[in-house]
């Protein structure tokens, strides 16, 4: 057996603490961010179940997500995804990653509110 298949097999045999600790931390993390989106104004029907993204309904602040994604960056130091890169159904929306820490989700969160207030 090659020292991949030994890493593996203990993975498998010995690893759900570890998942049980990741999911918990994303966990936090997703209604961490998803809280402070709605609280900012941004539409969420449900918060997500899957991946690490959140997909927030922006047309309160600009329909056209290019330059709202754009504006954040520049003035708030915050990179976001513009829905419309994922298709015409996602102009007005913004796409935002919770694969950070619960720190840096709160300092992003505080610098939309100053551009976004």
């Amino acid at each position: 057996m090659t020292a991949h298949s030994l890493a593996g097999l203990a993975a498998l045999a010995e690893g759900e603490p570890t998942v049980a600790a990741m999911r918990s931390a994303y966990a936090r993390r997703r209604d961490l961010l998803v809280a402070g989106l709605r609280g900012l104004g941004f539409g969420i029907e449900a918060a997500p179940r899957g991946a690490f993204y959140v997909l927030a309904d922006a047309r309160r602040f600009d329909a056209d997500s290019r330059r709202l994604a754009s504006r954040i960056l520049e003035q708030a130091h915050v990179a976001v995804t513009p829905g419309i890169d994922f298709g015409a159904a996602g102009e007005g929306f913004l796409r935002f990653c919770y694969a950070n820490s619960e720190q840096a989700i709160g300092e992003a969160l505080a610098r939309m509110r100053r551009v976004l207030a």
